[in-house]
């Protein structure tokens, strides 16, 4: 009893520092940047994380088994995994603002929100394992899917941010162009001319959106081939010991399971993607594209392959690998 008592505790703490650290980004986004509210939500990450660790440890002690048997199990590590990924960078480099918090807070607090939802609430008492789940490699192969999951996530949204961007500054390039055009057209060449002049003379205009555009899109571009990297990483693991696992349990390395399946398209779209960045001519936009794909093809493998409840990854509830 208390147990369960000290995961409730932990579970609303965790969820009210993360909510906390969702509004002070937001004061700082819709105010200029205060350094001492930026601090407090580097601090409240770290809070969120300890919280949801010793969260799964209480549910690992008192369940008996690693806590990745069911939907909300594993939506709360996918949420610590989310935490970590944030921290992470931190420890390397202290000085530096961490660019991952535009990304990782908003995902931690969404995973954590569903997880904690009433949708879930039969999940929240831990069960008994099934026998094909009572091996040594359910915390192997499950957390190092989950771990993937997240990193891809994560780098996959500095991707979509990268071509939103970049569409949306295209876009605008062409209504300036043609308003230009138009005014030209209506008031003659000469004041045309003038216009185009004061255009292109505005510092604010020329040099500071351009160059802070330009800033931002390679830092979108340098994140998301870090940390796409890493998950990629994570997910060859994951693959490979989930075979190794595959083979003591249905005695073949590979069965072409709906999982399976959809967890090598996945393997095979970042493949792609990490083909794309050594080539200069396809980094940035187009290897943007290809991890955007990604992004929708993780969430079918997360959630979509579950749903229909078929193939030799469907144990009744959603154990979602």
């Amino acid at each position: 009893m208390i147990f369960l008592t000290l995961e409730h505790i932990l579970n609303h703490i965790s969820f009210s520092i993360i909510s906390t650290v969702i509004t002070i980004h937001l004061m700082t986004f819709l105010v200029h940047e205060i350094i001492g509210l930026c601090d407090s939500s580097e601090k409240g990450m770290i809070a969120t994380f300890l919280s949801i660790t010793g969260l799964l440890v209480i549910r690992w002690i008192y369940s008996g088994h690693f806590p990745l048997s069911n939907l909300y199990e594993s939506l709360m590590f996918l949420s610590w995994s989310f935490a970590i990924i944030h921290i992470i960078p931190k420890i390397g480099n202290h000085k530096n603002k961490n660019n991952l918090s535009a990304i990782t807070t908003p995902s931690a607090i969404f995973t954590q929100g569903f997880a904690t939802s009433g949708l879930l609430t039969e999940m929240h008492q831990s069960a008994i394992l099934v026998p094909a789940l009572r091996s040594h490699w359910l915390m192997m192969h499950v957390s190092m899917m989950l771990l993937s999951y997240a990193a891809l996530l994560v780098g996959s949204l500095f991707s979509i941010a990268l071509l939103v961007i970049t569409f949306r500054k295209n876009i605008e390039s062409f209504g300036k162009n043609k308003n230009l055009l138009i005014r030209s057209f209506f008031f003659g060449e000469i004041e045309y001319l003038n216009e185009t002049r004061n255009v292109l003379q505005n510092p604010s205009f020329s040099s500071f959106n351009n160059y802070y555009k330009y800033q931002l899109i390679e830092r979108l571009d340098y994140w998301s081939s870090r940390v796409i990297s890493l998950g990629f990483t994570f997910l060859t693991m994951g693959i490979l010991s989930g075979a190794v696992w595959a083979n003591e349990a249905w005695g073949s390395y590979w069965n072409w399971d709906p999982k399976e399946t959809w967890a090598f398209i996945t393997w095979t779209i970042y493949a792609i993607y990490s083909h794309t960045r050594t080539t200069q001519s396809w980094q940035g936009v187009n290897s943007a594209i290809v991890a955007s794909i990604g992004f929708l093809i993780i969430w079918i493998c997360y959630f979509g392959v579950n749903l229909l409840g078929i193939g030799l990854h469907s144990y009744g509830s959603f154990i979602l690998t």
